[in-house]
């Protein structure tokens, strides 16, 4: 089983703005980020780490101007912990292996997938297409996308 881990190296690699927001809890500005609206199949994972976060199978348009999604790839791989920055109460997203501050949770997300609503900044995440998930080590969530891998295939 591969390990994530928070590397000296890794973080030194950071733009500026990604270790503000993984390293530093900032939050980029809405609408102004990679992933907002960007609807390629595919996972999302840890900047910092690799560490696989989320599918664009449960990607939604949340209307925010941050990625969204209902659900992790796997709830163990992210950590919710109180946040109360800001004067306000929110529930802050950080990935389990890399420490990255990823973002906040919501109860405000599509009612008919669990009402949740991760919200996350794009600067947390490096997103693999579907096409590259084997070669990337990822391969084991191959499966979610066979829908899409067939329609592909059709056309």
């Amino acid at each position: 089983m591969t390990e994530y881990r928070k590397s000296p190296e890794r973080v030194a690699q950071l733009t500026d703005q990604q270790y503000r927001v993984t390293q530093q809890d900032e939050t980029e500005p809405a609408f102004a980020n990679a992933y907002w609206d960007y609807k390629a199949p595919g996972i999302y994972v840890d900047v910092v780490s690799g560490e696989p976060l989320f599918a664009s199978v449960d990607k939604y348009d949340s209307m925010t101007g941050w990625p969204s999604f209902t659900k992790p790839l796997n709830p163990d791989r992210v950590v919710v912990i109180p946040d109360t920055s800001h004067g306000m109460v929110r529930i802050e997203v950080r990935s389990a292996g890399g420490d990255s501050h990823l973002g906040h949770l919501f109860p405000d997300g599509p009612r008919d997938q669990g009402g949740l609503r991760y919200c996350i900044n794009s600067a947390s995440l490096r997103f693999i297409p579907v096409e590259d998930l084997k070669q990337e080590g990822y391969g084991q969530y191959l499966h979610l996308f066979d829908a899409v891998r067939e329609d592909t295939a059709e056309t």
